[in-house]
């Protein structure tokens, strides 16, 4: 996706304005700062959950291999449009691999 700063190494979270609902196996998100609701799905709340802290994108790839039955070429590229998705909407920040 043209623009985005995500790898690998990158690290997301949350952005701050984010309020999520969850129904059983998919959650509703209201992007405040927007005015805007988004839904998710089996894969995107698992990422969705797991960024309530920062993560290494990495990490969340892993933690998709480790529940769901997914290749692990597609599950590492829909993951990224998904996290491109999310910081074009500004519900995540990104930042380059720590190296503390």
């Amino acid at each position: 996706m043209a623009g985005s700063n995500l790898s690998l190494d990158s690290v997301v979270v949350l952005a701050e304005g984010q309020l999520t609902a969850d129904f059983g196996e998919e959650c509703v998100i209201l992007n405040s700062t927007k005015g805007a609701y988004y839904g998710l799905e089996r894969h995107g709340v698992l990422v969705w959950h797991l960024i309530q802290e920062p993560r290494r994108i990495t990490e969340l790839r892993e933690a998709i291999l480790d529940e769901f039955d997914v290749d692990p070429a597609r599950c590492e590229r829909e993951l990224m449009e998904l996290l491109t998705e999310l910081q074009g909407e500004g519900m995540i920040k990104v930042r380059p691999r720590s190296t503390t």
